[in-house]
């Protein structure tokens, strides 16, 4: 009787061990957006063709931002070049996208000139324009449910202040404050999530 209670009892801690250990490697997004993109092309900085099937595979982090903001645009980048810095210092293969909301002013010129303000890498961050007004307001609410909108006679433009996690097969997992206290450690941790 006492070796079969024995092995019983080792069976049922080894049962259990497993069931932890199965658990470790599952964590999950917290209420993930589920958003899934629609594909696009756009232009970056560089003059070069930037499509969703180009960053099919990654995992990127997005924001839209306009060269000529005059309040949460500079602060945006420096956050999102922060991010960036992280990320590098994990070891983390992400990639970042910047959408000018104001396209018919950002051509790729001004989009690399804004850029070289900030200490970025340009090797994984794609500033992109090259669509219209309308299309930058349709194509934000559908996809990512951010508002953007020029008023007619202004030189600046209403946006949303958030940073988008995309995974590798273009869907929008979560938003974050991308203006003011941006959860650094929470976004890195989401990466590595993702990547897992």
């Amino acid at each position: 009787m006492g070796i079969m209670l024995l092995i019983k009892r080792s069976v049922f801690i080894l049962a259990g061990l497993i069931f932890i250990l199965s658990g470790c490697g599952t964590e999950k997004i917290d209420n993930p957006l589920n958003y899934q993109l629609e594909n696009f092309s756009y232009t970056n900085q560089e003059n070069d063709k930037v499509s969703l099937e180009d960053l099919k595979g990654k995992v990127w982090v997005a924001n839209f931002i306009f060269t000529s903001c005059e309040t949460v645009c500079p602060p945006m980048t420096s956050h999102m070049t922060e991010l960036q810095k992280r990320a590098k210092e994990e070891n983390l293969d992400v990639h970042f996208v910047s959408f000018s909301v104001d396209p018919e002013v950002d051509t790729p010129e001004k989009l690399k000139d804004f850029s070289s303000n900030y200490p970025l890498s340009l090797k994984n961050w794609d500033f992109l324009t090259g669509y219209s007004q309308k299309e930058i307001e349709k194509f934000a609410l559908e996809n990512f449910k951010a508002i953007v909108q020029k008023p007619e006679d202004e030189d600046q433009v209403i946006h949303q202040t958030y940073f988008y996690l995309i995974d590798a097969d273009g869907k929008v997992l979560k938003d974050y404050e991308g203006f003011k206290e941006v959860p650094y450690d929470r976004i890195v941790k989401d990466i590595k999530i993702v990547q897992k």
